[in-house]
């Protein structure tokens, strides 16, 4: 649920004083801010804040497009480094690691263990299941 129309944006009274505090002065420093909750509104335009992460603080200039939105959107607080291919996973996991028990000594690393002796075979995993015999012609929607 969205904050109520009549309340306003909500911005950290302690931010709006920094702010007006900085209109003045013509050499602006960057607002060191832990409120990651405050919405940007348009007189926060052309100043520069740290925005803490969690971490360390980012530095963000504030232009026109990011009115609106919350200093915390700009401020990301997981590091993505990417998926890792899955064939140097393999490749790493084959090298460091002897053949799983349950598989076969030649097998290649991952693969699944052979079915009893016997068993019935079971379908590939992504494959279609098979379709139910069709009926004579009167059966069919038309």
């Amino acid at each position: 649920m969205s904050r109520a129309i009549w309340k306003g944006p909500f911005v950290d009274p302690n931010l709006i004083k920094k702010v007006e505090k900085l209109k003045d002065q013509s050499n602006k420093p960057p607002i060191k801010t832990w409120s990651r909750k405050s919405t940007i509104i348009p007189e926060f335009v052309g100043f520069s804040f740290l925005i803490h992460n969690g971490k360390k603080f980012i530095p963000i200039k504030i232009s026109e497009e990011m009115v609106g939105h919350k200093l915390g959107e700009f401020s990301p607080t997981r590091t993505f480094s990417g998926h890792t291919p899955a064939d140097k996973k393999a490749a790493a996991e084959g090298t460091s690691v002897a053949a799983a028990p349950g598989t076969a000594p030649g097998a290649a690393p991952g693969a699944a263990p052979k079915a009893a002796p016997g068993a019935a075979p079971k379908a590939a995993p992504g494959a279609a299941p098979k379709a139910a015999p069709t009926k004579g012609k009167d059966d069919t929607k038309k």
